[in-house]
């Protein structure tokens, strides 16, 4: 994707220097965005993450926490990230397959920006989060795709990865 010259990057100012964008002459919105990530391992690691069987104790649990915690914290993690009252956040599992645990994280504000990247951390912190609780059993665990999946409010309006979008 090239970026033509008449686009202005919202994170550079006009001399270069990043930047935060300016969000104070936007109309504060009910904002929601959904993301999701995925740990991949042997069975025996994704049974034990279920069963609360790791050495380490309640992965799933510990997850939960520590995505809820991740999403309030964002803007302290990405520099030009604004910092949002959240009205919710909420980590989910799903297992896929007996090798993959997806992560499922949603976040909700009323603001003057999305929380796409709440969401985004929430779920990629949570998969971190079993990942170091599984390793004494599996070092080979990888992680991903991380993405967003859905995303509404504000002006660009409704995003769903893999489907139907308004603008």
């Amino acid at each position: 994707m090239s970026i033509s010259k008449k686009t202005q990057l919202t994170h550079i100012s006009p001399d270069g220097k990043a930047q935060m964008v300016d969000v104070s002459s936007k109309t504060p919105s009910n904002r929601t965005a959904t993301a999701s990530a995925e740990i991949h391992g042997k069975p025996q690691v994704i049974e034990a993450i279920y069963n609360g069987q790791l050495p380490k104790g309640d992965a799933l649990a510990t997850a939960r926490i520590a995505g809820i915690s991740a999403a309030k914290k964002t803007s302290d993690l990405i520099p030009l990230c604004h910092n949002l009252p959240l009205d919710w956040a909420e980590v989910s599992f799903k297992s896929n397959s007996p090798t993959t645990i997806q992560v499922t994280a949603t976040v909700t504000t009323t603001a003057r920006t999305g929380v796409e990247m709440e969401a985004i951390t929430a779920a990629t912190i949570a998969t971190l989060t079993l990942y170091d609780m599984g390793k004494a059993i599996d070092k080979g665990i990888t992680i991903g795709p991380i993405q967003l999946e859905r995303k509404d409010g504000g002006k660009s309006g409704l995003y769903v990865r893999n489907g139907e979008n308004k603008d």
